[in-house]
């Protein structure tokens, strides 16, 4: 159901039955999850209509306002059949959603822009307008096609996803999908036939019509700006294509162990600030109901006057969400934050509540914030099993005692047994016999001492439940000594119940539990605020491997450290089945198994800018988002490489010189190589920043929460494609010139060859 309408509902409801109520009542609403959903909604549809006007802006200021008018239409066309295809599946538009319209708004228009680009040229050449669109549409259309279909294979094995993290990620790649696909029909049909009307060159002056019109036919020296000084670097790269590359593989292996020893090290999902906590308070012992409650009120107490908890909420007893968790839990206290712009972080906020409350005697504060993405519990859950309890005793303790040691980690849940007694009776059936007494008999004895024992029932008028009617002996009589005096009527006398029951005290035993027949108990803690769960992780793997425990223990990582492994092996599989994807495609449009390869190779080379970016920023690589971002990479980056070397294989078929075709081409390809760049960069970067500009209230704000959910991504993508284009611009054309060196070395290898032969006959 939709969250918003649903509690909209309810709070309608409440106003309508509230007017009925005393007047000294007060309704309140805590932990509305629709306000929050309604403020990332807004923040990222802000987000959508900044990352557009960026783009636009850019396209204006390079191909004048007409041709970025017809560019822009892509933009509400595309968004309109994707978000159209997401209604009729009965899909609603969530977060998700939304961030991956922010992330399309850069690539929906690179067609467009390939296509209004080429017919901008044309016509600054002096061919009509209705030409230069036939002509731009003619010939950019399989340039187009396969660039969109490389893009839309890197996204579509992420539909496959599986688990819960995969039901939480399946909208971007089908939104996704959907708008690309249809971003594809508006670059090859709408604008051609909306250009051949309307359209028109840019407004330029008379020194680049000369610079691009010679990057057409004429000399290369009469190229400035920009474009000259990028054929002078490389014409100088052209020189020594080997060393290129050689350079380019030594960065790669270079950055990425920089990353492993400088990095932040592995994450599962982005640590976002969150809007709630809980307070998870344990006690041991025999505590009563209202016991309990006393010291739940004495904690509360302590924080109920700080002014950034919008609310809270006290529950003595175990409830539902808690009975997972540790035997000892007498209750919990859920807190509900101010909103963030106006408040310390959480962590600060959560520190302070733990110092007013860590020495209250007897109990055990756990202060537990809500995270947000897939629910995975405690960052640290380690399983232990084995046929023996005594060995997984041994072993738990061995393991927790070894957590203080690694420091950083927190929140420990030890999983055994709590520690307490329970008193044992056994009866001597065949001493019990002499005097005729049964089992049942002496179970009813003893429950006058403890719980009661019940003897009917009754249904009161005003209540639809039966209510139990106990005896049970005074309270003053309600201990172990009495146990010792009851007496049984037999058909002779009272019989002391001690003349054939003993009573043994034993360890309490707690809850039993077996995972394939199997004892097992799970270790759970956290880590640490700003403390990364996979470093805990691997430390505490490093200690078990070093230190082996008994051969009778089974040691299995759950939680975080489970799903992360799950998510990177579905991701590593996903990627490979996007490249041999994409290698389906590429072989299939160039015909050429090198050219493929050569644009395939780039993908892993973005790499690099993903890990300098995360070396900069200093976050960890995010295996959910990063992986996504990488992913991402593989559609975005062979579209540039698919168009500047579709261009060198029309020229070099007229200009038989590979290093001139090599030029010309990339001559002609820069401008939509920066500009479909640019307009991906420009509409991510306020995401990756976390820069959020309310357009109603004209207010700007940094780091809120729902710009948090993406920044890895945004910053994977932004890094990548940076140094990925640098790529293209100069080690796709190097990889182009060492194939002609090579072939013209073969040619004349093989012609001395054959003029030997000629000789010798």
């Amino acid at each position: 159901q939709n969250i918003i309408e649903t509690t909209n509902e309810v709070k309608q409801l409440v106003d309508q039955e509230s007017k009925n109520w005393p007047a000294n009542i007060k309704v309140d609403y805590t932990q509305d999850k629709s306000e929050n959903i309604r403020n990332m909604l807004a923040d990222l549809t802000n987000s959508v209509i900044l990352a557009v006007l960026l783009v636009m802006i850019v396209i204006v200021s390079i191909l004048g306002f007409r041709s970025a008018l017809m560019i822009g239409i892509a933009v509400p066309g595309s968004f309109l059949a994707g978000i159209l295809s997401l209604y009729l599946l009965g899909m609603t538009i969530n977060v998700v959603v939304l961030f991956s319209l922010i992330l399309a708004v850069g690539m929906l228009v690179d067609g467009a822009i390939v296509v209004t680009e080429f017919a901008d040229r044309r016509m600054v050449q002096g061919v009509a307008r209705k030409l230069a669109y036939i002509d731009a549409s003619e010939r950019m259309s399989w340039p187009i096609i396969a660039s969109t279909m490389t893009t839309l294979s890197a996204f579509f094995p992420l539909l496959f996803w599986p688990g819960v993290t995969g039901e939480f990620m399946k909208f971007l790649p089908f939104t996704l999908i959907m708008i690309l696909s249809a971003s594809m029909l508006m670059a090859l049909i709408f604008i051609p036939t909306i250009g051949s009307h309307v359209g028109s060159p840019g407004q330029r002056s008379i020194n680049i019509r000369k610079m691009i019109s010679a990057g057409e036919t004429g000399n290369f020296q009469n190229l400035e700006g920009i474009v000259g000084t990028y054929i002078k670097v490389l014409n100088k790269a052209l020189l020594h294509p080997g060393k290129i590359l050689l350079a380019s593989v030594a960065t790669l292996i270079l950055v990425q162990f920089a990353y492993i020893v400088f990095g932040k090290g592995i994450e599962f999902f982005p640590d976002i600030e969150p809007d709630y906590a809980v307070i998870q308070v344990h006690a041991r012992g025999n505590l009563s109901i209202k016991e309990k409650d006393i010291l739940m009120r004495e904690i509360e107490n302590k924080i109920i006057y700080m002014e950034e908890l919008k609310s809270i909420y006290t529950r003595t007893g175990v409830s539902k969400q808690s009975r997972d968790g540790a035997e000892d839990i007498i209750g919990s206290i859920q807190l509900e934050f101010v909103d963030w712009n106006i408040r310390r972080p959480a962590g600060e906020i959560m520190s302070e509540v733990m110092n007013r409350t860590k020495n209250l005697a007897g109990t055990k504060i756990e202060i537990l914030k809500k995270k947000r993405g897939p629910p995975i519990g405690k960052d640290i859950q380690i399983k232990v099993t084995s046929k023996s309890y005594k060995k997984i005793e041994y072993a738990v303790k061995k393991i927790v005692n070894q957590f203080d040691k690694i420091g950083g980690i927190t929140n420990v849940d030890d999983g055994l047994d709590v520690p307490g007694i329970e008193w044992e009776f056994e009866v001597n059936r065949s001493q019990a016999a002499k005097f005729n007494v049964d089992i049942i008999t002496i179970g009813n004895a003893i429950k006058l001492v403890t719980n009661g024992l019940k003897f009917s029932s009754y249904r009161p008028d005003e209540s639809i439940d039966e209510i139990d009617i106990v005896a049970r002996f005074p309270q003053e009589n309600r201990n172990l000594q009495e146990l010792d005096r009851i007496r049984i009527q037999t058909n002779s006398e009272n019989i002391p119940v001690s003349n054939f029951v003993k009573k043994k005290a034993k360890l309490k035993v707690g809850t039993i539990k077996r995972t394939d027949t199997l004892r097992a108990i799970t270790i759970k803690a956290n880590a640490e605020e700003g403390v990364l769960a996979d470093n805990k992780v691997q430390e505490i793997k490093n200690y078990l491997q070093n230190t082996p425990l008994d051969p009778g223990v089974n040691i299995a990582f759950k939680g975080q450290d489970e799903k992360r492994k799950e998510s990177q092996s579905f991701l590593i599989k996903a990627f490979l089945a996007a490249l041999c994807l994409i290698l389906i495609i590429l072989v299939t449009q160039f015909n050429s198994f090198y050219s493929a390869v050569l644009i395939l190779s780039a993908v892993v080379m973005s790499t690099i800018g993903v890990m300098i970016g995360l070396l900069i920023t200093g976050k960890p690589f995010g295996i959910v988002m990063n992986g996504i971002g990488v992913i991402a990479l593989a559609g975005i980056v062979v579209n540039n490489n698919i168009i500047l070397i579709d261009t060198y294989d029309r020229i070099v078929k007229e200009i038989k010189k590979s290093k001139d075709a090599i030029l010309r081409s990339a001559a002609q390809r820069l401008r939509p190589v920066l500009l479909t760049t640019v307009t991906t960069v420009l509409g991510l970067i306020p995401m990756m920043l976390g820069v959020n500009i309310d357009f109603i209230s004209r207010q700007v704000s940094i780091g809120s929460p729902s710009m948090q959910w993406w920044s890895q991504l945004s910053t994977s993508i932004v890094f990548g494609l940076i140094f990925a284009t640098i790529l293209t611009l100069i080690v796709t054309p190097c990889a182009l010139m060492l194939k002609g060196n090579v072939r013209k070395f073969l040619q004349k290898k093989g012609g001395s060859l054959a003029r030997l032969a000629q000789k010798r006959s």
